[in-house]
């Protein structure tokens, strides 16, 4: 049988595609995995971001790779937990007149989800704890505030979808006097579709509700992600375009954005 052109070009390029005959169970469990936020599955993604159309003239621009390893813990026969660290670093150009140009790691957010190894007897997965916001020491980047609240996930998937949500609320409660307390609400629906050929069509919204200032930024985001395997690595690559559908006034991003993301698996 003759490969396909895609496989050609993946071929030539030292990669593979993880076709469904040629995967082991266990490898088409990582592919299943990768779309649970509390698998128990260490994953290091590192996810490329690119909005524009920012600030009161809207002439800027931000690049920002965000850093988020995931790393489960057992904690015993029935129980996990699951440390989700989000570090951003960006660089950020043009935001207002005279604000020049600023590159920087940003605020971190640790979350720990406390989860059950087993679904519920309907099938629904899902973990909950602590949202922590630790400050960065960069002037432009950080709210230079420190920050704790709940977060909580819940999923479900069957024949190749995936679909749940992803929340935390995260309230300030120490840093610096001058800067705005912190009082915000993320929320993170999600949608997936696994072919056969471990190929996911996604869509999700990263959503964020500013109770200090009651703006909303709600991005919707597109993504193709595809398994793959480097010599013994395995790894996912997606590409996504992002629209945003509110944010705040004279704040932005407006209009279209980008996303690249690689994500590095280390099974058990």
């Amino acid at each position: 049988m003759k490969k396909s052109v895609v496989a050609t070009v993946y071929s030539s390029l030292g990669l593979s595609l993880l076709a469904a005959p040629a995967l082991a169970d266990d490898e088409a469990e990582i592919a299943k995995q990768t779309q649970n936020p509390v698998a128990a599955l260490i994953s290091v993604p590192l996810q490329l971001n690119y909005d524009h159309d920012i600030g009161p003239k809207q002439e800027g621009k931000t690049w920002y790779l965000k850093v988020q390893p995931v790393i489960p813990i057992s904690l015993n026969d029935d129980w996990n937990v699951i440390s989700r660290t989000i570090l951003p670093i960006a660089n950020q150009m043009d935001y207002a007149p005279g604000f020049g140009d600023h590159s920087g790691v940003g605020d971190i957010t640790q979350s720990f989800f406390f989860s059950p190894k087993k679904p519920t007897e309907s099938g629904w997965i899902w973990g909950w704890g602590p949202a922590l916001l630790i400050p960065s020491d960069n002037e432009y980047m950080s709210s230079k505030k420190w920050g704790a609240g709940p977060t909580g996930v819940a999923l479900k998937q069957e024949n190749g979808w995936t679909y749940g949500i992803l929340a935390n609320q995260i309230w300030s409660y120490a840093g610096t006097d001058s800067r705005p307390d912190v009082d915000a609400t993320f929320l993170q629906p999600f949608l997936s579709y696994t072919n056969k050929q471990f190929t996911t069509f996604g869509i999700n919204s990263e959503s964020t509700y500013n109770r200090e200032t009651h703006d909303w930024s709600v991005p919707l985001n597109l993504t193709i992600t595809q398994l793959l395997k480097v010599d013994k690595q395995l790894l996912t690559l997606m590409a996504g375009v992002r629209y945003w559908a509110d944010t705040p006034d004279n704040v932005g991003p407006e209009h279209w954005g980008l996303r690249l993301q690689a994500t590095f698996l280390f099974p058990k």
